[in-house]
């Protein structure tokens, strides 16, 4: 089993998932990502677990994105299939809602994976963003999904100049539900603590409906996501652009 990333249940009803990789700003690499979705598949299927709460091991990160590193020596991204699994309630019909506590750096695959969390608690340090159109990527299903979560505007602006936002521009736009100058973890497991003790058929009828327009919604574009994911690996200077990232060049 993977150490990448961490499941831990507790008696209470709440199950710890922690990204584990604070060596590399919990940059998810397709291991990490094939165990997220091994995860979500147990969870799912388990009546003890009432809520998940989500975090990256260490301050310095929630997620920093895609391992590009692992990228730039393959040349290509993993799987939409896989990528769409890794993602909280997407594939699997996880009916358990998922709270995600942010901290430190919260870019690119980082916050697509967060977008997918139910609610979202940031720590007052957290900066948030997707700069792949800055290394000629895409994030394909944040596009589609971005603007469901926050003003259209403001997504575009996230998604085309690949700039950063602080944790209080993200409350402000909508994208976090709030932030904490404390130990953002503390706060977010006192909001799972809260809802995993509430009789459970409404949580989960809830969670589920709630889902259900935004991902039916993204699923039906999933053909030209992952056409346009393709088209980007095809493209010329793909592995140039990904090695630069890497190796922290500008390009």
């Amino acid at each position: 089993m993977s150490s990448k990333v961490l499941y831990e249940k507790r008696k209470d009803g709440v199950a710890f998932v922690t990204l584990n990789r604070p060596d590399s700003l919990n940059a998810l690499d397709v291991e990490a990502k094939l165990r997220l979705g091994e995860i979500w598949d147990e969870a799912a299927a388990d009546p003890e677990v009432r809520v998940i709460l989500l975090s990256g091991a260490g301050s310095r990160a929630f997620c920093a994105g895609s391992d590009i590193k692992e990228m730039s020596k393959t040349g290509k991204t993993i799987s939409t299939e896989d990528l769409q699994r890794a993602l909280p309630g997407f594939v699997t019909p996880l009916k358990k809602p998922v709270i995600a506590a942010l901290q430190g750096f919260c870019i690119g695959m980082g916050l697509t994976l967060a977008c997918h969390c139910d609610i979202r608690i940031a720590a007052d340090h957290a900066v948030l963003g997707f700069p792949e159109v800055k290394h000629g990527m895409l994030s394909g299903i944040s596009a589609v999904r971005l603007p469901f979560i926050i003003p259209a505007g403001y997504a575009m602006e996230l998604l085309l100049t690949g700039e950063t936002i602080s944790a209080a521009e993200a409350l402000r736009y909508g994208l976090v539900n709030r932030i904490t100058a404390g130990d953002v973890l503390q706060e977010a497991e006192k909001v799972a603590v809260k809802i995993a003790a509430m009789p459970t058929p409404g949580i989960q009828a809830t969670t589920h409906l709630a889902r259900l327009a935004i991902n039916e919604a993204v699923k039906a574009h999933i053909a030209e996501i992952d056409a346009a994911r393709l088209g980007i690996e095809a493209s010329a200077g793909f592995a140039d652009r990904t090695r630069a990232f890497a190796e922290r060049r500008s390009n």
